[in-house]
């Protein structure tokens, strides 16, 4: 109970475990302002400077500013009004604290140069509009334009990677490099021929064909025999090759010769480039998915047991 005891500076150091020097601090700004002066001129406080000494050191432990502070103690600003913003400050600062770590720890594991490591922490740090913006000028590139119904637009949302907010060191790493990828002109211009030629097969009539079933078929036929090992230019690799263009043969409604093997060629060198299965594992690790399939040592071993049928 208050009974109008006034307190010194010292008395109130003693009671809250502040230092004098800290109590001064505060009452010079106002946040506990001395009740009276004792007649030497020393300030005096009552019993509520206690209890607000203890909230200005509980706000401040919690990071608060001194001017939001005086607020709180003023009452001019509600306490759970200054919590929420704070907290959402603090939460901001936590997501940026841990792509700081993901950065470093990537660069620790990765022995990038600096160069190389302002580079990550640009791209790590860029906004999530920034990050589409950027990937979705390399899907533009690679897909835009095209005619392909709605097929191209659910292949550039299934090739969009989502950075969490809170990444892992691995994903921060991943997303740079698919970022670094994505920038390729070299890339950029595969994606686009095996873009074109898949709008090319749908204009002829087919339906993903050249994305699913072909693959598909190369995969279910020549993937035993490469478990085997099977020499692919060897005659035990002509029913696994015969086999592929009759099923393709037959899901375009084409004669199987020399034309259609030489189309299938094309189409499976095309996909087969290994920066495109990099991509897929990377986009695989920033969105959580995972890992695809590889198919490379698959369409390896067809591609030259097909090849090597082809006449000169």
């Amino acid at each position: 109970m208050d009974d109008g005891t006034l307190y010194t500076i010292g008395d109130l150091a003693r009671r809250t475990g502040l230092t004098v020097k800290a109590i001064r601090f505060y009452s010079d700004r106002g946040i506990v302002p001395p009740t009276d002066r004792n007649p030497a001129g020393y300030r005096l406080y009552d019993i509520d400077a206690v209890a607000r000494l203890d909230l200005v050191r509980t706000l401040r432990d919690l990071g608060l500013d001194l001017p939001t502070i005086r607020k709180v103690v003023e009452r001019e600003i509600s306490l759970p009004e200054v919590a929420a913003a704070h907290a959402e400050a603090l939460m901001v600062q936590i997501r940026t604290l841990r792509l700081r770590h993901a950065v470093l720890t990537a660069v620790a594991r990765r022995g990038s140069t600096l160069k190389e490591m302002d580079l990550m922490h640009k791209l790590a740090k860029l906004s999530e509009d920034e990050r589409r913006h950027l990937i979705g000028d390399f899907l533009d590139t690679a897909f835009g334009g095209l005619d392909a119904g709605t097929e191209f637009t659910g292949i550039m949302r299934s090739m969009t990677p989502e950075l969490p907010d809170n990444p892992e060191a691995e994903q921060v790493e991943a997303w740079v490099e698919l970022a670094e990828l994505s920038q390729d002109p070299d890339f950029r211009a595969g994606m686009r021929r095996m873009a074109e030629q898949h709008a090319a097969d749908r204009a002829r009539g087919d339906t993903l064909l050249l994305r699913r079933d072909a693959a598909a078929m190369v995969r279910d036929q020549a993937g035993p025999a490469l478990a085997a090992g099977i020499d692919p230019a060897s005659s035990q690799a002509d029913p696994v090759v015969a086999a592929v263009t009759a099923q393709y043969a037959h899901a375009f409604g084409l004669p199987d010769d020399v034309d259609l093997r030489r189309r299938l060629l094309t189409r499976l060198e095309t996909a087969n480039d290994p920066r495109r299965e990099l991509y897929l594992r990377l986009l695989a690790v920033i969105n959580g998915w995972l890992a695809p399939e590889s198919l490379t040592p698959v369409f390896d071993w067809f591609v030259r047991a097909l090849r090597a049928r082809m006449p000169d």
